[in-house]
């Protein structure tokens, strides 16, 4: 009875080991792909033709992105962004607008595998970008932060187009 007790014991032990190797295991590293939805050309809907985004191909660990926004036929701002892994393993939106400095934004959380919330609260305005992926037609994104004081969204929800297509046809 006292060995089958001890090879009980030394059993649990084991088992317990292995639980708690498996729970202190990493989880399995952030990738850029999960964003690879982004892919393409989106136009803001309602706004003047031309004002958009474009995404490259997730490729060498990144995502490279511009946006243009254009009123009365002129482009008022521009940003460049790219979608990576900084150095310690966090997947960052690092928007450079209009020629500024970039600005990082960390990945807060993701919400389902549509919705993802990048970060700065360092940064007034904006200090959140949210991409909310509703079909492969639809993007809604948006940026929230402090505004003159105040807490402010803008919105931008975006239809797929064709990226060769003149400036205002929809992808079909």
């Amino acid at each position: 009875m006292k060995r089958l007790l001890n090879i009980l014991i030394a059993a649990a032990l084991c088992a317990g080991s292995g639980l708690a190797q498996a729970a202190t295991k990493a989880a399995p590293p952030e990738t850029v792909e999960k964003l690879a939805w982004l892919t393409g050309c989106w136009q803001v809907d309602g706004a003047e033709p031309g004002s958009g985004e474009q995404w490259s191909t997730a490729a060498g660990g990144t995502i490279l992105g511009a946006s243009r926004t254009v009123k009365g036929g002129k482009t008022t701002a521009f940003e460049f962004v790219q979608l990576r892994l900084t150095v310690p393993g966090q997947l960052a939106y690092i928007v450079q607008p209009s020629g500024a400095a970039p600005v990082e934004f960390n990945l807060l959380r993701q919400d389902k595998p549509n919705e993802f919330i990048f970060a700065n609260l360092d940064n007034d305005f904006p200090s959140r970008i949210i991409y909310r992926h509703v079909s492969y037609r639809i993007v809604h994104a948006s940026i929230v932060g402090t505004l003159k004081g105040k807490l402010t969204t803008i919105n931008f929800p975006m239809s797929r187009i064709r990226c060769d297509a003149q400036a205002g046809e929809r992808s079909r």
